[in-house]
C-alpha cells in the first residue's frame, strides 16, 4: 500500500473578497504574501527531497484562499506549475479549496484539465442565518448546488464545517452535519471557532457580544459530529486548526489567538473522549461490580484509551471504581478493543 503524502500550498486571501467575522487567512496560515509558480516549484522541490517512502503517493494542495476566485492567469500558472510534476511522475494529483459560490461548470472544466483531484468546499454551515451572521457571503443552496457539479463531474469532494459560529447551537451543528452528509462528500474538516486577533469576532468578544466554546464544549460537540460522519464511512481528515508560530496557546504573547477552544492535540481530546465512552458504555453492560479489568487493544490506540495526561484511566476510576490495565495487541483491529475482568468486588 502507498504512503500518502501532502504537499501544502498556502494561498491566503487571494481569490477571496468576503471578510467573514471570525477569519484572518493571513494569520491562520501564518502566510502574508502572494504566491508565484517558482514559489510552487521551490516548495514541491523541498517536500520531494524530504520524503523517505520510495512506495508513496504525492498530492498537491494548494489551501488557504479560495482557489477558485484567483484571477484565471494565476489560477493557471500554479497549476501548472504543479503540473510540471505531474507529467514527470513524481506528484499524483492536486487538491484545491475554495467557496461554493465559486464554482461553476467552466471552472471545472479547466480543473480537470490540471488534473485537480480534490475539491473541499468551505460550507462552515447549514443553516443561512448563521451564514449571514458571520458575513460568509453565500447561502447553503451555493453549497448543494456546488457539491453536486463537483461529484457529477468526478472529482472527490471534500467539506470544511465549525462548531461555535455566533449564534450556532449544538443542534445547528449537527443538522449541519446531517446535511453535509447527504451530498456525500468523501471527506470533512471540522473546525472549532478561535477568536483571532483583528478580526470582527475579536471586537465582538471584547465587547461581551459573542462567547467562544470552552475546550470541553468543543470536544463534545465535534465528537457527536465525528460519530454521525463514521457512520456513513466519511472520513474526517481533521479537527481542529493546525498549530504554528501564530495559531498557539492565547497566554503566548505571540500567539494570534485571543480566545476560544485552543489545544494543541484538540483532536487526541477528541478521540480521548470517544474511546472512554466506548470503554464506559462496556464497563456498564458488565454485569457484576468490577474492580479491575484489561483493555486489549491494538498499539496504535493505547494513548487514546490512556487519555490526555491519563484522563481517561483517572475519570473511569472515579466513575466506576475499576482500575485499568492495558495490553496491547497487533492482531487488535484498528479501532476495536475487548474487555477482560481480572478482578471482581
Amino acid at each position: 500500500m502507498k504512503k500518502e503524502y501532502i504537499i501544502p500550498i498556502f494561498v491566503p486571501n487571494l481569490g477571496c473578497p468576503m471578510e467573514c467575522t471570525f477569519c484572518s487567512q493571513e494569520k491562520i496560515t501564518g502566510k502574508q504574501t502572494n504566491v508565484t509558480a517558482n514559489d510552487v516549484k521551490n516548495t514541491i522541490e523541498y517536500y520531494l527531497k524530504n520524503f523517505k517512502d520510495e512506495n508513496k503517493y504525492v498530492e498537491v494542495a494548494f489551501f488557504g484562499g479560495s482557489f477558485t476566485g484567483i484571477d484565471i492567469n494565476i489560477q493557471k500558472e500554479l497549476l501548472e506549475a504543479a503540473n510540471e510534476y505531474i507529467n514527470k511522475g513524481l506528484v499524483g494529483s492536486i487538491r484545491i479549496s475554495t467557496r461554493p459560490d465559486y464554482i461553476n461548470k467552466d471552472i471545472l472544466k479547466m480543473l480537470k484539465k490540471y488534473h485537480v483531484k480534490t475539491i473541499e468546499l468551505g460550507v462552515q454551515s447549514s443553516n443561512d442565518y448563521i451564514l449571514a451572521k458571520s458575513k460568509r457571503g453565500h447561502t447553503f443552496e451555493d453549497v448543494i448546488k456546488a457539491s453536486k457539479m463537483i461529484r457529477l463531474r468526478g472529482f472527490r469532494l471534500g467539506h470544511q464545517m465549525m462548531v461555535g459560529m455566533p449564534e450556532s447551537t449544538e443542534l445547528d451543528e449537527i443538522n449541519t452535519a446531517k446535511d453535509l452528509i447527504k451530498l456525500k462528500p468523501k471527506m470533512v474538516r471540522i473546525y472549532p471557532v478561535l477568536v483571532i486577533k483583528g478580526t470582527e469576532l475579536a471586537k465582538e468578544y471584547v465587547d461581551g457580544e459573542y462567547v467562544p466554546l470552552t475546550i470541553e464544549q468543543a470536544v463534545e460537540r465535534c465528537k457527536e459530529i465525528i460519530y454521525l460522519f463514521r457512520k456513513k464511512n466519511i472520513d474526517v481528515i481533521r479537527v481542529g486548526l493546525q498549530n504554528t508560530d501564530e495559531i498557539t496557546d492565547p497566554g503566548n504573547k505571540n500567539s494570534e489567538v485571543l480566545a476560544g477552544p485552543y489545544h494543541p492535540a484538540f483532536r487526541q481530546l477528541v478521540e480521548d473522549s470517544m474511546w472512554y465512552d466506548s470503554i464506559a458504555e462496556k464497563i456498564k453492560a458488565i454485569n457484576m461490580k468490577v474492580k479491575e479489568v484489561e483493555i486489549i487493544v491494538n498499539p496504535e490506540a493505547v494513548n487514546n484509551v490512556i487519555g490526555h495526561k491519563k484522563e481517561n484511566v483517572l475519570r473511569l476510576k472515579e466513575m466506576y471504581d475499576v482500575d485499568i490495565k492495558i495490553k496491547p495487541d497487533e492482531d487488535m483491529k484498528s479501532g476495536k478493543f475487548e474487555i477482560n475482568v481480572l478482578e471482581t468486588y
